[in-house]
């Protein structure tokens, strides 16, 4: 059976860019509920290892400063089937080629800046929920 949390970052340019209300709104018209929400500055380190399975690919040093360069705003989100369906709301890492109507085509500016991060599995998500937030912060019962 699929679960039922997710985790979500609104990644440093959606943030200054100002994306973070439109966003959420199309998060909760998808059906999520939003559980838990934080703004964080990770740090160089902090970002190093939240992306820690990456760390081999080419992509990873421009990542971590990228993902350190300003604040980011977690989120737990709660839904049937949340992985899943929360990878199709925010689309392609690509934002050419996402699909019209996701989060990345809307509000991407580029591939390595694509605005929003989704957990890629039930076990990452697990992990990254507890990267961000503490069991007084979220309680899985919610």
């Amino acid at each position: 059976m699929a679960g039922t949390k997710t985790l979500t970052m609104i990644k440093p340019g959606a943030v200054n860019n100002r994306h973070i209300g439109a966003i959420f709104n199309m998060i909760e018209e998808a059906g999520f509920r939003i559980i838990a929400v934080k703004s964080v500055l990770m740090s160089h380190l902090e970002a190093e290892e939240f992306y820690q399975e990456h760390k081999e690919r080419p992509f990873f040093p421009e990542l971590v400063d990228f993902m350190s360069s300003g604040p980011v705003v977690a989120a737990i989100l709660k839904k049937d089937n949340a992985v899943e369906d929360f990878r199709s709301l925010i689309g392609n890492t690509d934002p050419l080629q996402a699909k019209e109507g996701t989060i990345r085509k809307l509000f991407a500016e580029s591939k390595s800046h694509n605005a929003i991060h989704g957990s890629d599995s039930d076990e990452s998500a697990d992990r990254e929920c507890h990267f961000f937030f503490s069991t007084k912060e979220y309680l899985e019962k919610h």
